[in-house]
C-alpha cells in the first residue's frame, strides 16, 4: 500500500514491480492484494499495462483501516477487543481484571495512532531521509 501511494493515483502498477521494489515473494503479494481488493483498498486492471492502483486517494485511507483487514482486531486479547469482543472464559471479574484493563489501554493507545494515520502520511514518511536529522554535539 505505502509502494502503491507512491505512485501515481490511477495509474496501475504491475505486481512484478511491486514484488521487486519491496522484495516480497509474488505469491504472498498475490494474496495480499486479492485481500486488500476484496476490502475496497486497490483496484486491478487486467492486461497490457495492468497492475494494481489505489482505490482512493492516499490521504483518505486510515492505517488502522488497512491493519485490520490485514491483521484482525487490533486488541491483544478478545476480551479488549472494540470489534471483536469475547469474553475470557476463565475470567471471574472481567470489571476488575488488570491484565484487561491494561489491555484496553494499549488498545485504545495503539488505535489512537493507526486511526490517526493516512496512507499519505506514512508514505511520506519513508521518503525523509533520517540521517539528516540526526544531530551531533
Amino acid at each position: 500500500m505505502v509502494y502503491l501511494a507512491g505512485a501515481d493515483f490511477g495509474k496501475p502498477v504491475a505486481v512484478a514491480e511491486i514484488a521487486r521494489e519491496n522484495k516480497i515473494p509474488k505469491k504472498f503479494l498475490d494474496a495480499i492484494l486479492s485481500e486488500l481488493r476484496n476490502a475496497g483498498f486497490v483496484q486491478s486492471k487486467m492486461g497490457k499495462g495492468g497492475g494494481y492502483m489505489l482505490a482512493r486517494r492516499a490521504h483518505e485511507i486510515s492505517v488502522g483501516h488497512i491493519v485490520r483487514v490485514l491483521d484482525g482486531p487490533i486488541a491483544l486479547l478478545p476480551c479488549a477487543s472494540a470489534t471483536q469482543y469475547r469474553r475470557c472464559e476463565d475470567c471471574e471479574d472481567e470489571k476488575h481484571c488488570s491484565v484487561r484493563l491494561v489491555m484496553l489501554e494499549a488498545r485504545r493507545a495503539i488505535t489512537e495512532v493507526l486511526d490517526n494515520r493516512n496512507l499519505a502520511e506514512m508514505r511520506a514518511m519513508s521518503e525523509v531521509d533520517h540521517m539528516a536529522i540526526i544531530y551531533h554535539i
